[in-house]
């Protein structure tokens, strides 16, 4: 007789052909679960498998388990808490959650949130609020809570009881123009002391959670701080694991060993539109990928009410079922109640459709799924955070998206774009969940507070006081370090004679200066994806090491040379392997250790400038949103600064992309003072001042000879823009030459050319910043506005301009858009040189050619001008371009 498998996803029926056997078999190994426990199962399991597969028996992987909770219900851990309080307390906060949703698009037709995806994950949040999460106190670091953006509703409700949120604000839920309203989702920009992290950009919190537990590894074991104890915790939806940066990291995660980190995957089984997986198990999916990459995986799938169901499941069969029920499936049994339960899912066996004969619909419907259900949810969490066996934890809990919601959404395809609820909604969420509000007040669907001496708000205060304090909280400032002078880079400042080198090596020995002053060496963090030695940093490896939470198990081949590689549990630099997105979570992390830690980090992460940013965009704004200090550093930045490299390599408008991230300072220094005086700037800012703004330095690998820094231009440069030189003031045609990185050099070539050619006097202006200039002419534009009375204030531009003589020409290795950020608030005729297009691969003198930046064209274009004020004939500009040999007819690169 051929008995089915309980794997039928994954393995082939298989006859039995000696069922006795069978039988003394699953006799023994549950006679060693009682006596000796699973983990000798384990063993013995691992063992048998182990030999068979030595004696050549083809035993084929399955990374799943039986659709059923990982933990069974004799080994779960019970809360200690009171069930009937916990319940209260929650259904309060899931009305008041609904009620704030309701409200706000009552005022404000449109104004959107969400009530279904808290609703879901209610009972996740809250026994974890009652009984795992510590606030930071003398006692405690506090766990990092990474909250799925789009349950904020239920967080801000939680609040309000605890007397953190008044009723005023809750009103005002995405009404926050005015000051006193509610972001949207979790935003540390717009809400300072209470978010930490922005999690609403899908994918965004799990990988930040990853680098932040590992983060945390980090610090402690190179003594920076005592994280014993802590943890970090992420909430997501199973949707959200669609996105690449959600998974794409749980191997590091299970390779660094990092057992303080717990994914916590709503499992609600639907999109935003729909069923995650309608013709599978998204449970399935993500326990084989978490386990086939080391993870510890906990399923919480059914609720107590099934446990009864499960312990007379003696042959198998309800499991059976459950295993090929398909997702789709699991949602239609909860969108349509008791009786369609009974008779499409029981109803698929006789023996399991006798097995619930005796309950009725209501029984039926009230069967609960794990999510929601506090016991089930504590003993996995405390399974997770007593895990000490070197892997990552993720909890897999099977909820209902738009639990509670009833016919006005629970379960349903729309439930995701949910925002408003009837009268009669109202009324049936009202008493599923017991909420005294009388009918006469339903319809405005009021919040509701217990008196402040009430059993719930005492106990909810209660346990959050035992936990150290209120969660979500968030420090604004860290420890302050001491800067050094800006004397302490003097050979930087002083220049380098004849001797040429790259800003890559400028910006590598700011770092070894930083990395031997005593006040803040260790506090410096540099990271790299990959390719060190295109940064010239291989030198860093053996004074700092490589950070490896193992040391070194191996012995490098360059052992023997000065440079070598070498890694160390203690080591200092990150280097992260070819993963932008993983680097920029380990920047995030140590650009808010001052708010999550109270230990100030400096980071300095040095990636290629477009390789890297085009996949960062998003956790670039995050960044800013979670009020990252620190340090990007794009090398081999421009589009023609990289001999050899095409179109991905060459940045021509990451400067333009910065400017969109309103606290990122962005800066295109050429020389090696320069980039002293701004990364001393910003040292002093972010570190000093504490101020929430991170700096972005454009580098290049081009070697060029760098000049003593001219007196007194140190505030200039950090506005954006200063003299560099003056020649040829008493000549009657004037010209004002402006550049930033690489192409000043060209600036001051084209200079040379119209003295010495065309008689024309040149002021050069270096310009290493267009953004900052762009920032200030706009605050000022602004504030004349609104003073119309009072003497007009000048831009930083208009003034530098104000006794100019002749037009401006500006030339970037970026495209025109950047210098055209000025053209506003600049008193003169304006003409821009950019690399408008797409990038080639050629040398750097081909491609200025080819872009129309090197010093012919910006020669050409002042002599244009000129012309263009009637200061000189036409036909010496013809005869300039004849001169240099340029095409006029030549394709626009854009379109070449």
């Amino acid at each position: 007789m051929a008995q089915a498998s309980p794997h039928p996803e994954h393995a082939d029926d298989v006859e039995d052909v000696d069922p006795q056997e069978s039988a003394e078999w699953r006799d023994a190994l549950d006679a060693v679960i009682e006596i000796e426990g699973p983990e000798r199962a384990h063993y013995l399991l691992e063992m048998l498998i182990e030999r068979s597969r030595r004696s050549g028996a083809y035993i084929p992987y399955s990374p799943n388990t039986a659709y059923i909770n990982t933990i069974p219900p004799h080994l779960e851990e019970r809360s200690p808490g009171d069930p009937a309080i916990e319940w209260r307390i929650r259904s309060i906060i899931r009305w008041n959650a609904m009620a704030m949703v309701v409200q706000a698009n009552r005022h404000h037709e449109g104004v959107g949130g969400h009530i279904a995806s808290y609703a879901s994950a209610a009972t996740l949040y809250e026994v974890g609020f009652n009984h795992f999460w510590h606030a930071p106190s003398d006692d405690h670091g506090g766990d990092l809570v990474y909250i799925q953006g789009h349950s904020a509703p239920g967080i801000y409700a939680r609040s309000y009881l605890e007397g953190r949120i008044n009723e005023d604000q809750l009103y005002n839920f995405r009404a926050e123009s005015t000051g006193k309203g509610l972001s949207s989702y979790p935003h540390a920009w717009l809400m300072p002391d209470y978010w930490q992290f922005a999690t609403v950009s899908m994918g965004i919190g799990p990988i930040n959670a990853i680098y932040q537990a590992r983060f945390m590894r980090y610090m402690q074991d190179r003594g920076i701080e005592d994280n014993e104890g802590r943890h970090v915790w992420c909430f997501c939806g199973d949707g959200e694991m669609d996105e690449p940066e959600s998974m794409g990291a749980i191997d590091i995660a299970a390779r660094e060993g990092l057992d303080n980190l717990i994914f916590v995957v709503n499992c609600n089984l639907q999109r935003l539109d729909g069923p995650v997986r309608g013709d599978s198990k998204i449970i399935n999916e993500l326990e084989g990928s978490f386990r086939g990459a080391g993870w510890n995986v906990i399923k919480v799938i059914w609720g107590a009410l099934w446990d009864g169901l499960l312990a007379q499941d003696h042959d198998g069969k309800l499991v059976e079922l459950m295993n090929e029920t398909v997702d789709g499936e699991y949602q239609a049994f909860k969108a349509n109640g008791g009786d369609y339960t009974r008779e499409n899912f029981f109803g698929k066996y006789p023996e399991l459709k006798e097995m619930v004969a005796s309950m009725s619909d209501e029984d039926i419907r009230r069967l609960n799924r794990g999510g929601h259900d506090p016991h089930k949810v504590f003993a996995a969490y405390h399974a997770a955070v007593n895990n000490k066996n070197g892997r990552p934890t993720v909890i897999l809990a099977k909820t209902v998206k738009g639990y509670g919601m009833g016919e006005a959404g629970e379960g349903q395809n729309i439930t995701h774009q949910q925002k408003k609820m009837g009268e009669d909604a109202l009324k049936e969420f009202r008493d599923r969940f017991e909420i005294p509000v009388d009918d006469d007040k339903i319809a405005d669907a009021p919040f509701y507070k217990p008196d402040e001496d009430s059993e719930e708000i005492q106990y909810l205060k209660a346990r959050r006081k035992e936990l150290g304090g209120y969660l979500p909280q968030r420090r604004t400032e860290g420890d302050k370090l001491q800067i050094p002078e800006l004397s302490a880079f003097d050979k930087l400042l002083q220049g380098s004679g004849e001797r040429e080198m790259a800003t890559t090596m400028v910006f590598t020995r700011i770092l070894q200066i930083l990395t031997r002053d005593k006040n803040i060496k260790d506090r410096i963090v540099p990271i790299i994806p990959d390719e060190a030695r295109t940064f010239g940093m291989e030198g860093m490896f053996r004074s700092l090491g490589i950070y490896s939470p193992v040391g070194q198990l191996f012995v490098p081949e360059d052992s023997d040379q000065l440079a070598f590689y070498k890694e160390s549990v203690k080591g200092q630099i990150l280097e992260e392997g070819i993963t932008e997105a993983g680097a920029m979570s380990s920047f995030i992390a140590a650009a808010t250790a001052y708010s999550n830690h109270g230990k100030t980090m400096i980071p300095f992460y040095a990636f290629y400038s477009m390789f890297g940013f085009q996949r960062v965009g998003d956790f670039c704004w995050a960044a800013g949103d979670m009020r990252a200090r620190g340090f990007l550093l794009g090398g081999t930045a421009g589009r023609t600064t990289i001999n050899g490299e095409g179109l991905q390599h060459q940045d021509g408008h990451s400067h333009v992309l910065f400017d969109c991230v309103p606290n990122c300072r962005a800066y295109d220094p050429t020389f090696s003072y320069e980039m002293a005086v701004i990364m001393h700037r910003g040292l002093v800012e972010m570190f000093e001042e504490q101020r929430d703004v991170y700096y972005y330095l454009t580098m290049m690998n081009e070697n060029y000879a760098h000049p003593a820094m001219p007196e007194g231009v140190e505030d200039d440069i950090i506005a954006g823009m200063y003299q560099f030189s003056q020649s040829g003031a008493d000549k009657d045609l004037q010209v004002n030459l402006l550049g930033s990185g690489t192409i000043l050099h060209e600036v001051i070539a084209a200079a040379d050319m119209l003295e010495n050619e065309f008689d024309v006097g040149t002021t050069v202006w270096s310009a290493p910043s267009f953004t900052q200039l762009k920032r200030d002419g706009a605050s000022v534009e602004r504030w004349n506005m609104l003073h119309p009375e009072e003497e007009p204030k000048q831009s930083f531009v208009a003034k530098k301009f104000a006794d100019a003589k002749g037009p401006a020409i500006a030339a970037t290795d970026y495209v025109r858009g950047l210098p055209e950020m000025i053209r506003p608030y600049i008193p003169v005729a304006f003409h821009t040189l950019g690399t408008d297009g797409y990038g080639r691969s050629d040398t750097r003198e081909a491609l200025r050619e080819f872009f129309e930046v090197d010093r012919r064209w910006i020669t050409v274009c002042a002599l244009k001008a000129l012309a263009d004020e009637d200061k000189i004939e036409r036909k010496v500009v013809g005869e300039a371009i004849r001169k240099y040999g340029i095409d006029p007819d030549k394709p626009e690169p854009i379109t070449h």
